[in-house]
């Protein structure tokens, strides 16, 4: 994920240079062009080109499954909440990871900058939903906390999701708490890398909710399904990686 929140007139990264041009459009598997929004394209084919597809429909089933689930079975309450908003939230940030991935041009960074903004600050909204859900529920009911390994990969993704935001925004609008714009550039890598990873600890996460009890119990979302979603998930965000843009 390249930033959180927070677009100023040039990014941090990723200036375009006549030199470092072919490097920046070329992805880990594939070749330069492969996942690179062309000059004129409309912003939103960047959701679907390449293997973007691919993570699309892992998505999209992600949420279909979820709420299916959810809407067939047992009463809707409170807790119902958590699971629609916490797949709806994943999906959302894959759209801010897979629109701003193929942009190559200070016109195109620009713009796929301020909607991936957006859209992160619509999933940290959305996660955040679900959390308050599952906190007020366990209040009115008595309910343990840390009941389960979910409950702590949950808490792990939670503060993590939080971090990024903050680093994200920090780094863009006010870099000199990082000792300046360059220092912020030096770490900018970083920061994108551990967003990478946070989208399989996430993935993880989504898998570990279905061996709880409410969903042994109510929901019925198996493991398999998850960890195939998982895979094309993976199978379509990762391959459209830029090696330069991670500093390699």
């Amino acid at each position: 994920m390249a930033s959180a929140t927070g677009i100023p007139q040039h990014s941090p990264v990723d200036s375009d240079n006549d030199n470092g041009q072919q490097d920046d459009l070329e992805p880990l598997l594939g070749h330069p062009g492969d996942v690179s929004q062309r000059d004129n394209a409309p912003i939103i084919k960047n959701l679907v080109i390449g293997t973007g597809v691919i993570a699309e429909i892992g998505g999209i089933l992600l949420v279909a499954s979820v709420w299916a689930a959810v809407f067939l079975n047992g009463p809707l309450i409170l807790f119902s909440v958590h699971p629609l908003a916490q797949s709806l939230g994943l999906l959302v940030l894959i759209q801010s990871i897979l629109v701003l991935q193929p942009t190559h041009t200070g016109a195109q960074k620009q713009v796929g900058q301020k909607i991936h903004a957006g859209l992160n600050f619509l999933g940290i909204v959305t996660f955040g939903v679900g959390v308050i859900s599952i906190e007020v529920n366990k209040s009115i009911n008595n309910g343990p906390h840390f009941h389960s390994v979910h409950a702590y990969l949950g808490v792990i993704a939670s503060f993590w999701l939080l971090a990024q935001y903050l680093v994200g925004f920090t780094m863009f609008a006010v870099p000199k708490l990082y000792g300046g714009e360059a220092q912020a550039k030096s770490i900018w890598k970083y920061h994108r890398s551990s967003g990478y990873v946070l989208l399989l600890f996430l993935a993880a996460t989504v898998a570990s909710a279905t061996q709880t009890d409410y969903n042994l119990d109510v929901l019925g979302v198996k493991l398999w399904a998850t960890i195939v979603i998982s895979l094309l998930i993976v199978v379509g965000v990762y391959p459209r990686i830029k090696k330069q843009k991670l500093g390699f």
